[in-house]
C-alpha cells in the first residue's frame, strides 16, 4: 500500500501541475487566479473565464462593453460573475499549491529538460498570431498577427520595441499575414495570403518590395544561410527560392526547388547542413481527415527522409499533428504538435525518426518555434496569444 502511494506521488504532482497551468491561470495576463479582488476568476457571458483585472482592462471605460479575447463575442463588463468552480478548486488545492508555490517548477524534471522560464505577449498585445522569427543581428523577436499593425517586434525582455504593417488593401499594407522571416541584413519578409504576395520591409517598417502575381497561396517563409528566401506555395504544391537584392528592393531570380508537394505550409532551413524541412498537410482520400507529413531535403534538394502522422503514431500512443517545424543548432528536426500539445524532437534527418518529447506541458496551440543563439526555444502559442521561452534546466 505504501509502495502504491509512493508510486502515485509523481502522477499526483503532474496532475497538480497540469491543473495550475490549464485551469488556475488567467490566459490573458498569465497571472494565477486567487481570492484577491483583482485576481478573482470571472465568467464572461460567453462562458470564458478571465481575471477581474483583465475584465477591467478590456472593458470600455464608459460603456463597459468588451470583446471576449477568445471567441470574440460581445460582452459587458458589468455582467460578469465569480467563477465558482475555479474558486472551489483553488480552495481544494490550496494547501498543496502553498507547499509548491510554482507547481510547474516544483514538478520533478530530468536534468537537461526544457522548462518554461517566462512568457510575453498576451491578448491585446498580440491577436491570433501566426508567425515567429528572430533577427539574427539584434536577437529581437518578430511576430505577425491579426492586430491593426500586423508586424510586432519585441526586445529581449519581451517589451514591444516597434510595430508596423497597417491592416488594409493598399499594396504596402498587410491583409492576412501567415508567416515571417528576418534576413541576415535585418529585412522583414512576410507572406500575405490576403493578396497572395510576399512583402519585404526594412527593420523600421519601410516597404522595400512587393512580390505578387507569382504565387497561388504563399505560406511558409524562411531565410537561408546565403540570405536567400525559401517560400512554400500551399495551393500550387511547390517550394521556391527567391534571390533578392534587399538594399535595392529588386527580385533578381526565382527558382522552383520542388513541385508535387501536398499542401506544403511550414518550412525550415538548417544553418548547420543547409537541409530544408517542409511540413505538408495531405488530405486523406474519402476521410476528410487532414494528416501531416515532414519531408527533409538535402542542400542539393534530394529527399533525405520523411515521416507522417501514421509513422509517428507507431512511437506515440496519441495522434501527432505537426503545426510547425524548425532545426536546432545540432541539425535535429523539431516539430510543434497541436494534438498533444507538445514540442517533439524527431532526431537528425539521416536517422529519421528518433522521436523524443521536449515540452509536454504548458502549451495550448503552438504554431511556430525557433531557437535563439543562446539555445533557448521560443514557441508561439496562438491560443494564449503569447511567446513562451523555454530553457534547459540542468537541475
Amino acid at each position: 500500500m505504501g509502495a502504491e502511494a509512493s508510486g502515485s506521488r509523481p502522477e499526483l504532482q503532474e496532475l497538480m501541475r497540469e491543473a495550475e497551468i490549464s485551469l488556475l491561470e488567467c490566459k490573458v495576463c498569465f497571472e494565477r487566479f486567487g481570492h484577491r479582488q483583482q485576481r478573482r476568476p470571472r465568467n464572461l457571458s460567453c462562458g470564458h473565464v478571465v481575471c477581474l483585472a483583465c475584465v477591467a482592462a478590456l472593458a470600455h471605460p464608459r460603456t463597459l462593453a468588451l470583446e471576449c479575447p477568445f471567441c470574440r463575442r460581445a460582452c459587458r463588463g458589468c455582467d460578469t460573475s465569480d467563477c465558482l468552480p475555479v474558486l472551489h478548486l483553488i480552495e481544494l488545492l490550496g494547501s498543496a499549491l502553498r507547499q509548491s508555490p510554482a507547481a510547474h517548477r516544483a514538478a520533478p524534471s530530468a536534468p537537461g529538460a526544457l522548462t518554461c522560464h517566462h512568457a510575453f505577449g498576451g491578448w491585446g498585445t498580440l491577436v491570433n498570431p501566426t508567425g515567429l522569427a528572430l533577427c539574427p543581428k539584434t536577437g529581437r523577436v518578430v511576430v505577425v498577427h491579426d492586430g491593426k499593425r500586423r508586424v510586432k517586434i519585441f526586445d529581449s525582455g519581451g517589451g514591444c520595441a516597434h510595430q508596423f504593417g497597417e491592416k488594409g488593401d493598399a499594396a504596402q499594407d498587410i491583409r492576412y499575414p501567415v508567416d515571417v522571416t528576418v534576413t541576415n541584413d535585418c529585412h522583414v519578409v512576410v507572406t500575405d495570403a490576403g493578396d497572395r504576395s510576399i512583402k519585404v520591409f526594412d527593420f523600421f517598417g519601410q516597404i522595400k518590395l512587393v512580390i505578387g502575381g507569382q504565387f497561388s497561396l504563399p505560406w511558409g517563409v524562411e531565410t537561408t544561410p546565403q540570405n536567400g528566401i525559401v517560400v512554400t506555395d500551399a495551393e500550387a504544391g511547390s517550394l521556391h527560392l527567391l534571390d533578392v537584392d534587399f538594399a535595392e528592393g529588386v527580385l533578381r531570380r526565382t527558382e522552383r526547388l520542388q513541385v508535387h508537394l501536398c499542401n506544403p505550409r511550414g518550412v525550415a532551413v538548417s544553418w548547420l547542413t543547409g537541409a530544408i524541412a517542409v511540413l505538408e498537410h495531405p488530405l486523406a482520400l474519402g476521410s476528410g481527415v487532414c494528416s501531416t507529413r515532414v519531408k527533409v531535403f538535402s542542400s542539393s534538394m534530394q529527399l533525405v527522409s520523411q515521416v507522417d502522422t501514421f509513422g509517428l503514431s507507431l512511437y506515440f500512443p496519441s495522434k501527432i499533428t505537426a503545426s510547425a517545424v524548425t532545426f536546432d543548432h545540432q541539425g535535429n528536426v523539431i516539430v510543434a504538435d497541436t494534438s498533444g500539445p507538445a514540442i517533439l524532437c524527431l532526431g537528425k534527418p539521416e536517422e529519421f525518426p528518433v522521436p523524443k518529447p521536449m515540452v509536454t506541458h504548458g502549451l495550448s496551440h503552438p504554431v511556430a518555434l525557433t531557437f535563439t543563439k543562446e539555445n533557448s526555444l521560443l514557441v508561439l502559442d496562438t491560443a494564449s496569444h503569447s511567446i513562451k521561452v523555454y530553457k534547459v534546466d540542468w537541475g
